[in-house]
């Protein structure tokens, strides 16, 4: 008769902590999302010897850049709307070749986004200047970040037509 009165004790106790324990997905105590737009996390480039001036729209459509040995275009994908928050890329784009990736906005909602972008971004980016294309591999544990960024770099990939 202990044991069961132990075992029911136990099994009660068990669920009661399982339930009592507070996720970061948990609705009403969950910090709520916010975006961060002021300075990009993550700017990757390619090596260039030419300096250029920019001049970025933010409606999403390219703009030229002028630069004394090439010309230059800037692209700005489209919004991604994510679980955690928005994702956006821009890319640099000159003779055809992407030369440049920054992301505008990512989940910055609480400090794992931060540790997550801080690590995942940089590979993204990198990938893309070295793939030349969407098709690089997502980063294992900012799933739903690299979802994001896969589809705005999409986005702008089709923008400029490459």
């Amino acid at each position: 008769m202990k044991r069961i009165s132990f075992w029911a004790l136990s099994t009660v106790s068990a669920v009661v902590l399982l339930f009592s324990y507070h996720t970061s997905t948990a609705g009403s105590s969950g910090a709520s999302t916010s975006v961060h737009s002021q300075q990009p996390v993550v700017s990757s480039t390619e090596p260039t010897s030419t300096a250029t001036s920019s001049a970025t729209s933010s409606a999403g459509t390219s703009t030229k850049k002028s630069s004394s040995a090439s010309t230059a275009r800037t692209v700005t994908g489209s919004v991604a709307s994510t679980q955690w928050g928005p994702v956006q890329v821009e890319l640099t784009v000159a003779a055809d070749k992407i030369t440049k990736v920054t992301v505008l906005q990512y989940p910055s909602g609480n400090g794992r986004d931060g540790q997550i972008n801080a690590y995942a971004l940089p590979i993204l980016t990198k990938e893309t200047i070295a793939s030349q294309s969407a098709s690089i591999d997502m980063v294992s544990g900012a799933t739903v970040t690299s979802g994001g960024y896969l589809q705005s770099l999409q986005s702008a990939l089709d923008q400029a037509n490459l």
